[in-house]
């Protein structure tokens, strides 16, 4: 079963009250729909009780007259009732909107600043979930949750209060088939509460089918998967609508037995009640007015169980939203320093893994016992073959996760001793996958910092040579690239990024493998912009091109997470180990 169907009690008021919570900054508005609420459940009972009246006291007699006075104040009654009914409903759903507005907002602050080891093991689309339609049921607490429920009870208790009042023979009369009906909502809550969680299940598991698919729509048709993936896509589809159409099942079965018990009562009560008009016993008023109450009863008990699984179904996905609230998977930040870092980097006798089991022994460590220096204004170079680990070495220079063992210093002091913020301000990557954002060249260079000018983004883009292409686009630096920059080359998107990083203008640069993946005529643009980029400060390359690091200060080979050579490039050749046999094999045919 999957942990997305199980996730704890169906109801919980100690979620309620987190949930509640958020309505502090609202609370005069929460107040107000409180006693409007209790309002309307004291209004309802007026209009049968007035029926009742004009019938017996001025129908009946032919009171033209007094028959006019009643019509006017049922219709004053109705008009303030509607009055009313209008002001709670808008205050409600306004309640609701803006507590989720703050909700989703706390919800996208708490996940980016979530350690990145988080999205290593959960779906972008159960997250996706989570922020959208997740906090939309939760607005449904609100419109139609536990207040709303407070005040169909009450209007219930006022009703029969009034019924025993007025006729405690009839009252039970119409109440005799309430038994049944209490048993078939009991029923219709169980199997759709439980019918929701594989809807809730079956949501999630198809964002995330989507999400994936659609960013990776190119790998699908290159290997020729389109029919593969939309056999697995017509799956869960087919899942999610089972899940809805059992959902639909219970309402179908449970709306007709609530009108067949409803027709039941009155067909009752116009049994037993027109016997007692006849002998005088009842009065016709009274009998009209309970065939009213029937109605008034019967319509809030089966609307009740809909807003009690409207509730349920909020308490279902604020559970899931709350519980990613209270994930604490954060990179430990204690450090205060937030001086200006000149770039020297120390790592002494450094272990990583990703996944740390209990027992180390056990543990599968990426980086084993590494040790190397830096001075600033350096450039280190990290060669290897895939899963040597020389990226969990740039991970663990920003602070992007957190290593097990060793030290790592930079200019001399504990790296854990910097404030997060203030490190990686001062640390600037360059990936080899460029991601973009939807948006325009200016905006990708800058993250939308707005203390970075236009001026400054132009001067950085010609010191790295990328004016020349992005001059000749539409718009120029307000040219949208599109999600993931897909209107613009690898080597564009790449020069973009280089863009980036110079405006931060960083104490530390990182280039992971920038160079790999593109065309001649980028790649000299690209080293023309390394150069220029790694001048005067410290740099850490990986590259799997020797010919684009043997200028460097140092030069560290790795192979399954060891250090196993370390030197610049002369030294390094003269050692006839793995960079050697390396730098042999690419420059064979040279």
């Amino acid at each position: 079963m999957s942990k997305e169907t199980v996730v704890g009690k169906a109801f919980d008021m100690k979620i309620l009250r987190r949930i509640y919570a958020f309505t502090k900054p609202y609370k005069k508005k929460f107040y107000l729909s409180v006693g409007l609420t209790l309002l309307l459940a004291f209004l309802s009972p007026l209009r049968p009780i007035l029926i009742q009246y004009t019938v017996d006291e001025y129908i009946i007699k032919l009171d033209e007259a007094g028959l006019g006075k009643m019509m006017l104040l049922m219709i004053a009654l109705l008009l303030f009732q509607t009055f009313i009914q209008y002001i709670h409903t808008y205050l409600t759903n306004w309640l609701g909107q803006t507590v989720i507005k703050d909700l989703r907002v706390k919800l996208f602050r708490h996940i980016a600043k979530l350690r990145l080891k988080y999205f290593d093991h959960t779906p972008i689309g159960t997250l996706v979930t989570r922020t959208i339609s997740d906090l939309e049921t939760i607005a449904d607490i609100f419109s139609e949750g536990l207040i709303v429920i407070i005040g169909d009870l009450l209007q219930l208790a006022v009703i029969i209060a009034v019924m025993f009042y007025k006729d405690w023979r009839l009252t039970l009369i119409s109440l005799c088939t309430i038994p049944i009906l209490m048993v078939a909502t009991r029923i219709f809550q169980y199997g759709i509460n439980k019918t929701f969680r594989e809807v809730r299940t079956q949501v999630a598991a198809l964002n995330t089918f989507v999400q994936e698919h659609i960013t990776g729509m190119s790998i699908v048709q290159i290997f020729n998967r389109e029919e593969e993936e939309m056999k697995r896509f017509r799956k869960i589809n087919n899942e999610h609508m089972k899940a809805n159409v059992r959902s639909v099942w219970y309402y179908s079965i449970f709306f007709p037995v609530v009108e067949l018990l409803s027709a039941a009562s009155i067909g009752l009560l116009v049994w037993w009640g027109s016997g007692g008009v006849i002998t005088h016993d009842v009065s016709l008023g009274n009998v009209i007015a309970f065939i009213m109450f029937i109605n008034m009863l019967f319509r809030p008990i089966r609307e009740l169980a809909d807003k009690f699984n409207t509730l349920q179904m909020g308490m279902v996905s604020s559970e899931r939203v709350l519980k990613v609230l209270d994930t604490e998977e954060f990179i430990e930040d204690k450090g205060t320093l937030e001086t200006e870092i000149k770039g020297s980097i120390r790592f002494e006798n450094v272990w990583f893994a990703y996944n740390e089991a209990k027992d180390t022994e056990n543990t599968e460590w990426i980086l084993k016992d590494v040790s190397f220096e830096i001075n600033a204004g350096e450039t280190l170079a990290l060669i290897g073959a895939t899963g040597a680990g020389k990226s969990s070495i740039i991970n663990l220079v920003g602070r992007m996760y957190e290593f097990q063992k060793g030290r790592i210093m930079i200019d001399g002091i504990d790296i854990r001793n910097f404030n997060l913020n203030a490190l990686r301000k001062q640390v600037a990557v360059v990936l080899q996958d460029v991601f973009l954002f939807s948006d325009t060249i200016y905006n990708n260079i800058t993250l939308n910092d707005n203390t970075i000018s236009l001026d400054k983004v132009k001067e950085a883009s010609q010191a790295v040579g990328a004016n020349v292409f992005i001059d000749r686009l539409p718009g120029k630096y307000d040219f949208n690239v599109m999600e993931r920059g897909a209107m613009l080359s690898v080597g564009q998107r790449q020069l973009i990024s280089f863009i980036r990083a110079y405006v931060f203008k960083p104490s530390i640069l990182i280039l992971d493998e920038a160079t790999s993946s593109i065309d001649s005529e980028s790649e000299e643009l690209i080293q023309k912009a390394t150069a220029t980029l790694t001048k005067g400060r410290t740099s850490i390359v990986i590259a799997h091109r020797l010919a684009t690091i043997q200028n460097a200060d140092k030069i560290i080979v790795m192979d399954h997470g060891k250090v196993i050579e370390q030197g610049n490039h002369q030294e390094l050749l003269k050692q006839d180990g793995l960079y050697k046999e390396l730098y042999d094999i690419q420059f064979r045919n040279s």
